[in-house]
């Protein structure tokens, strides 16, 4: 489920970035992609509970690590793209 949300999530990224170029409103496309964002890391979270409830140590040992150096960095990345047009359209104003 994690990686549907996470495919969503860029999907409405990049419609956010598309439309900020055309000059279209963007920020239902910006509120979609932070909401994707925030449920691919609750969908994840839930994975990982499902581990633990379930005593699959390895797979924590193996997979967890790894991740969360990925979901803070393309948690980030989502904010940073997500809000790049309000950014760019208060510096075009002034």
């Amino acid at each position: 489920m994690w990686i549907i949300l996470g495919i969503m999530a860029i999907v409405a990224t990049v419609i956010n970035l598309l439309m900020y170029a055309a000059g279209k409103d963007y920020k239902l496309a910006m509120a979609m992609g932070l909401s994707l964002t925030a449920l691919t890391l609750c969908a994840e979270y839930s994975m990982i509970s499902n581990w633990v409830k379930a005593e699959d140590w390895g797979a924590l040992a193996d997979v967890v690590p790894g991740m969360e150096r990925a979901l803070w960095f393309l948690t980030v990345v989502s904010i940073l793209l997500n809000i790049a047009p309000v950014f760019l359209e208060q510096r075009r104003r002034k």
